[in-house]
């Protein structure tokens, strides 16, 4: 064996020992063989201190209020907004506790028009997007929401318009069909050329984490969530954040209409992207943090026991299942402060959950004699023991008001 040319000698064979240690205690000390490779190739992964992020309404203020009128009559001719937008700050903070009310958030929004919308006055917007938020029942968690997306998303200097789309009635919950209602609504008032699907517990960390869309390609963008220790929980999860265009939502048919209750749409929607001819592309994991507002269960948002069943025949059922297929009702649409609100009408499940038996609150038993007492001591305390084991993991079922004057009720849910 040579080296170097020549026939292997002692300092030849101390140089090869020395290289082989130096890059084993490289490799440990790295993490592996992706992370050498990082270092080594110089990833373009983008760096950011979250330990010191900026308050969320950070250079608000260096925003434009609407110039007065020209007088000659004729509109000034904007620039286009910069990309990026100098305004960004990178990791923003998020206030989780004692939303303000929402008169307080639009005091804090001057610019923010009726309906939810914002436009940049001093230049045109490159970007023109639509927030779609499926919602009920959330009250506080919607106010955290706009508290929160209203300055950073202004920061970006895009226009935008939030759209809020309530399920009525008792209903189980169906996230897809209502996000199908708020797409054809919001593109029936403008023609966005962006469609933001947003669960109303996510809160964006990172206003670099622009809501724009790909050109060709669905958007997810929650692909850092505190809840999953900012990891993507697996390849092809397309829950919380994500983004379409008008053109590749009619690709892929719109939504499903069929998951009643929770699980399974967000997978089902991942798969018609893949069946369509699309991809899912996202932002680094660095720029796509979101943090999530804890909660307990909703009631009428249970377990979907159908979602698996339903997922196995998504590639029979998404060109007849979808957009195509949608029915709803529209009961109002109102222009709040700070959104636009769908109230809207879906109908019910077809396949409704059984409805626990109610059980009673107080169980009596006949009287012992005095002799059997000690006999049935034994027994009835069993008995007993059970029925209020029973008791309590009974689910009490209750009825809630109708449709009628449902914006006053929603006010005082959101207010």
């Amino acid at each position: 064996m040579l080296c170097c040319g020549r026939a292997l000698d002692s300092p030849c064979t101390l140089a090869l020992l020395v290289g082989f240690q130096f890059a084993f205690v490289l490799y440990f000390s790295l993490g592996g063989f992706r992370s050498l490779v990082s270092v080594l190739v110089h990833s373009s992964e983008p760096e950011f201190d979250y330990s010191r992020p900026h308050d969320v309404y950070t250079n608000l203020s260096q925003l434009s209020a609407l110039p007065p009128p020209h007088p000659s009559g004729a509109e000034p001719q904007l620039r286009s907004c910069l990309l990026p937008s100098p305004l960004l700050v990178g990791p923003v903070s998020v206030r989780l506790s004692s939303p303000l009310s929402l008169e307080e958030i639009k005091e804090k929004n001057p610019l923010v028009t009726p309906g939810g919308h914002y436009r940049p006055t001093d230049c045109e917007p490159r970007h023109h997007t639509a927030i779609v938020v499926p919602y009920r029942n959330r009250q506080s968690h919607l106010r955290t929401l706009l508290y929160h997306l209203h300055p950073f998303l202004q920061r970006q200097q895009i226009h935008y318009g939030i759209y809020i789309v309530h399920q009525s009635g008792n209903s189980t919950f169906n996230r897809a069909k209502l996000l199908n209602v708020g797409v054809r609504e919001a593109l029936k008032e403008e023609d966005w050329g962006c469609i933001f699907l947003h669960d109303v517990d996510l809160l964006p960390e990172n206003d670099h984490n622009t809501y724009t869309c790909h050109p060709q390609y669905p958007t997810h963008l929650s692909v850092a969530m505190d809840k999953f220790r900012y990891r993507l929980p697996y390849p092809q999860y397309f829950g919380g954040v994500s983004a379409v265009t008008p053109d590749q939502y009619l690709k892929m048919n719109g939504f499903p209409n069929q998951y009643w209750g929770w699980g399974g749409e967000d997978d089902d929607i991942a798969a018609r992207v893949r069946l369509s001819g699309m991809k899912i592309v996202r932002p680094p994991v660095a720029v796509g943090h979101y943090k999530m507002i804890k909660h307990k269960g909703d009631k009428g948002n249970e377990q979907n026991p159908r979602r698996f069943d339903l997922l196995k025949h998504t590639r029979l059922n998404w060109r007849s299942d979808g957009l195509n297929s949608l029915t709803y009702e529209l009961l109002s649409k109102e222009l709040e402060p700070l959104y636009t609100n769908l109230s809207v009408n879906i109908g019910e499940d077809p396949h409704p959950p059984p409805k626990k038996s109610a059980l009673p609150k107080n169980i009596s038993y006949p009287a012992a004699r005095p002799k059997d007492r000690e006999k049935d001591k034994g027994t009835l305390g069993w008995q007993s023991t059970q029925a209020n084991k029973l008791d309590e993991g009974h689910l009490k079922v209750t009825n809630t008001s109708s449709d009628v004057g449902q914006k006053d009720v929603m006010k005082q849910e959101i207010g």
